[in-house]
């Protein structure tokens, strides 16, 4: 009798949960891109992104309207950084490409969560080893602290008496796309081809 109740129990929060779920990405007919979406957020993607003001590679004072002018793929990262920052950009880059032969032109974006060390020149270099395309911003450290708030961002630097420190940080991509703010957050574990995959059912439904 326990077991049948727990079968039944289980049966119903399944099918709870299916509905949650087809409400979530399928059964909202308002949103164009909800056969796309993969990701839930608490207070939901609108809460993340949003105006920022930093510095490009040219040392000049950029805002999101002069960055984000075809779809961009957001990273806050350190040019320091001894392997995450790295893979990410380089998951980017070929996902770039891969959408770039569908015919998708996507920018990604590279946003230093280290201002002490990156400098406009180091994340301009840092950015162009990865794409032709991609954009490097730093800037003072309330920039970079209003940019991080904006999307939601998490980083923490190690103390240390020297130039050698490591960051903690959090390792999402964001979709971002003119006149619709971020679509998307990306996980560290997707693939450039589901990363593009991903990018391409969104770009198509703009």
């Amino acid at each position: 009798m326990i077991r049948a109740y727990s079968i039944g129990a289980a049966s119903f929060l399944a099918v709870v949960l299916g509905v949650m779920g087809y409400l979530m990405y399928g059964g909202n007919s308002d949103d164009p891109f909800a056969p796309c979406r993969t990701t839930a957020m608490q207070g939901g993607l609108d809460a993340i992104g949003g105006p920022f003001e930093l510095i490009n590679a040219a040392g000049e004072t950029v805002t999101d309207a002069d960055v984000i002018t075809q779809p961009s793929m957001v990273y806050f990262g350190y040019t320091f950084c001894p392997d995450v920052c790295p893979l990410d950009m380089a998951r980017n880059a070929l996902a770039t490409e891969i959408l770039e032969d569908e015919g998708h032109i996507v920018q990604p974006v590279f946003i230093t969560i280290d201002p002490r060390r990156d400098t406009p020149e180091v994340v301009g270099e840092f950015a162009s080893i990865f794409h032709d395309r991609a954009v490097g911003l730093t800037g003072s450290d309330e920039q970079v602290r209003a940019a991080s708030r904006a999307y939601r961002t998490f980083y923490s630097a190690h103390q240390s008496d020297d130039d050698f420190y490591l960051v903690d940080h959090s390792t999402f991509t964001y979709l971002v796309m003119p006149g619709h703010g971020t679509v998307e957050v990306l996980r560290q574990d997707l693939t450039a081809e589901q990363v593009a995959q991903t990018a391409q059912c969104f770009i198509e439904r703009a």
